[in-house]
């Protein structure tokens, strides 16, 4: 099985069919047929709610949330030790901190980060990283 992990660009770029929506479906359909594992950071399953409510409102955003919730995709919390870790990424790869958060994931639970924050590239010899295609 095939994890993965999808920040919040990711999630967006599928939800908005932008560049790398595909590989995103791609990913969710190995999800839901059993090959693939896929995780989100609590961090980032909170940036798209946000970005949801702020463009779309309560009840788009819910619905949304609602069927990614039901495919399967797992989240991880952001804990104390986690934050650190993060923290320490952050300052080591001058990352952004909730980005950070996906890198800190993909080290710790071997797995496929997937991205379209190009911010990351600092962290592309540290974590194995798949960059979705520009806009």
């Amino acid at each position: 099985m095939v994890t993965y992990a999808l920040d919040a660009s990711a999630l967006l770029r599928f939800i908005d069919k932008e560049a790398g929506a595909e590989q995103v479906r791609v990913i969710l359909q190995g999800l839901v047929s059993g090959k693939h594992r896929v995780l989100v950071c609590a961090l980032h399953w909170g940036e798209v709610a946000g970005n949801l409510y702020r463009k779309k409102g309560l009840e788009v955003q819910q619905q949304v949330m609602d069927r990614f919730s039901y495919i399967g995709l797992e989240f991880i919390s952001a804990t104390p030790d986690r934050a650190i870790r993060a923290a320490i990424l952050k300052a080591d790869l001058k990352i952004p901190y909730a980005d950070a958060f996906g890198i800190e994931l993909a080290l710790n639970v071997p797995c496929t980060f997937v991205t379209a924050d190009y911010d990351l590239k600092p962290a592309a010899h540290r974590a194995e990283i798949l960059f979705l295609p520009k806009k």
